[in-house]
């Protein structure tokens, strides 16, 4: 087998890991493992093939990274070359900032807490519980 065959193909956990989706190797495997992974509209196995051309899929925490295989790497290299393994689509993208803005909406519109009670407010709370007894 020669170097250019092997590298026509190679491991989808090993390519999200070389294309820096997944810290490590494992995380990967768990998440393929766990259905986060749909590679050409199907869920996949960690084993899979993936070759240049194949419309990828990949759930990460509440956003969605849709992209195509641009680049097989079976060894993780820095983040600029990682880039070029992949392309994703401009509605990905769209949907991803969208979403970033949502939860940063959410989280405005919390209510700040302030940590544990102070001595007084514990004294407070256990008056009030004692009362209702």
């Amino acid at each position: 087998m020669t170097e250019q065959h092997s590298l026509d193909k190679v491991r989808l956990d090993k390519w999200l890991w070389a294309a820096r989706f997944f810290k490590t190797r494992p995380l990967a495997t768990e998440a393929v493992t766990g259905g986060k992974v749909y590679v050409n509209g199907a869920r996949a196995k960690p084993g899979r093939p993936v070759s240049i051309g194949d419309e990828v899929v990949i759930r990460r925490g509440p956003y969605l990274f849709d992209v195509l295989v641009r680049g097989i790497a079976s060894r993780r290299g820095p983040a600029p070359l990682a880039s070029q393994l992949y392309e994703e689509t401009a509605e990905s993208r769209e949907n991803r900032a969208r979403l970033a803005t949502q939860l940063q909406e959410q989280q405005a519109l919390r209510t700040e807490q302030h940590g544990r009670p102070h001595k007084r407010d514990r004294r407070m709370m256990i008056r009030f519980l004692r009362r209702r007894r």
